[in-house]
């Protein structure tokens, strides 16, 4: 590849698609695209970048619709939910989960985006789940004729594995509580340990995302692209459902967490209790015989036949005494 090709490329491209005007259906963007793509009005343009190249700051500068506000969006490395709008143009910072080339996993990704009435930009560090659910939509032939409504479409695909990883989580609390109330000593705080943290930090930025959505569903801005407005009710919406559902698993698991600390509580204090018992029923023949082992003159039994069973009786003798005195008192 010349010189002139490389600096011309897209950098960072992932991949990227070209909207027909009249059907919607996509096209897909050969991966030595040149940067000349950008500024045809012939229908809409989806890249996905991989902010991983040190170049997309220098790409993005370029884009003359893109405010300066929004490149910084696509750039920075912050971990906090966003969404708002730059003259026109919507940018922000949302939620995904993480995955890996051959497996999905439950760590939180971020994808950032910015889009206007022709332009959409996501781009991401590690690859995202349903950033990739959404582009196999597209493959599969779902078209789109306005960049709201792929906003739109990668957000509700969030909304979907959030549903089913409520349904995985579900089915792992019910295991946990299981073996909680089980008679076989188990230490589950392994276990629930980490679906807890995935809970907490999902219905965290969850709410967040909601209180976004719902704040740019009620402003009145000039500036809100057409049906932006709508879209965030409906994603405000279907996502408010979720996050009920997030709400209950997180009371579940803090009270499983609360009534598995109370199971090892009662049974460290089980322990506690026969060890105490022991204790006291073993500390008075202990004493006799510290008596005994003196080195003293005059000790009894020193010249009586079996004074060693003497001293024996007298330490059994002091075992059920000190049995007797804690029945009476009801400690035993």
């Amino acid at each position: 590849m010349s010189i002139a090709a490389t600096l011309n490329e897209i950098p960072g491209l992932v991949w990227g698609y070209r909207f027909d005007p009249a059907t919607g259906r996509a096209t897909v963007l050969p991966a030595d695209a040149g940067r000349d793509v950008v500024g045809r009005d012939d229908g809409i343009l989806w890249l996905h970048l991989a902010l991983s190249d040190a170049r997309i700051p220098g790409f993005l500068a370029g884009i003359a619709d893109l405010p300066e506000a929004a490149r910084q969006t696509l750039t920075e490395r912050d971990t906090h939910v966003k969404l708002t709008v730059t003259d026109g143009v919507v940018h922000g910072v949302l939620t995904d989960l993480e995955r890996e080339f051959d497996y999905e996993t439950r760590d939180i990704g971020w994808f950032r985006f910015a889009f206007s009435d022709r332009l959409i930009i996501t781009a991401r560090l590690h690859p995202l789940r349903c950033i990739e659910t959404a582009r196999h939509a597209v493959e599969n032939g779902r078209a789109h004729s306005h960049p709201v409504h792929i906003f739109e479409s990668i957000v509700l695909e969030f909304q979907k594995t959030l549903v089913r990883l409520v349904v995985e989580m579900t089915d792992e609390l019910d295991t946990i509580e299981d073996h909680v109330f089980d008679d076989v000593p188990r230490d589950e705080r392994r276990r629930l340990g980490p679906v807890r943290r995935t809970i907490v930090r999902l219905h965290r930025q969850l709410r967040a995302t909601i209180q976004l959505m719902r704040r740019l569903e009620i402003e009145d801005r000039e500036d809100v692209p057409p049906g932006m407005a709508e879209t965030a009710e409906r994603l405000a919406d279907k996502l408010g459902a979720v996050y009920s559902d997030m709400q209950a698993l997180q009371d579940r698991a803090r009270l499983l967490h609360e009534e598995i600390d109370s199971k090892i509580s009662s049974e460290t204090n089980r322990h506690l209790y026969v060890l105490s018992v022991m204790t006291a029923l073993l500390l008075p023949p202990t004493l006799v015989v510290g008596f005994f082992g003196m080195n003293t003159s005059d000790m009894p039994f020193t010249l009586a036949v079996g004074g060693t069973w003497y001293a024996f009786s007298v330490c059994a003798a002091s075992i059920l005494g000190a049995w007797w005195l804690l029945r009476r008192n009801g400690i035993f």
